[in-house]
């Protein structure tokens, strides 16, 4: 069971780094915002890892994960219209062209 344990958290360390990686590197908001989500990913690998280590008979860990996927759906939705809307004003989602939008 240890062994298990410590293959999920390894791949939720991995999956972590490369959205951290992803999300401080690159310009486009689109490829940014993939970087989040493969973070926020990584965080749910890690806790159904402990969720199902520590407490396997308890519900409570599958219903945080399913409101954190509605977050992070919720997330993507809001970060692709604010994209979609600055494609449509200025033709570009690079990060670099965005200093205006600095309230």
């Amino acid at each position: 069971m240890v062994i298990e344990l410590l293959l999920a958290l390894g791949i939720g360390a991995g999956l972590f780094g490369v959205g951290l990686y992803g999300a401080l590197s690159q310009t486009n908001l689109v490829m940014i915002m993939m970087g989040v989500e493969l973070m926020l990913a990584a965080a749910l690998v890690n806790l159904v890892a402990f969720w199902r280590y520590l407490h396997p008979e308890a519900m409570s860990g599958q219903m945080f994960v399913l409101i954190v996927m509605t977050v992070m759906a919720v997330e993507m939705a809001v970060g692709f219209g604010v994209a979609i809307a600055r494609f449509r004003s200025r033709g570009s989602v690079e990060m670099e062209e965005a200093r205006e939008l600095k309230g």
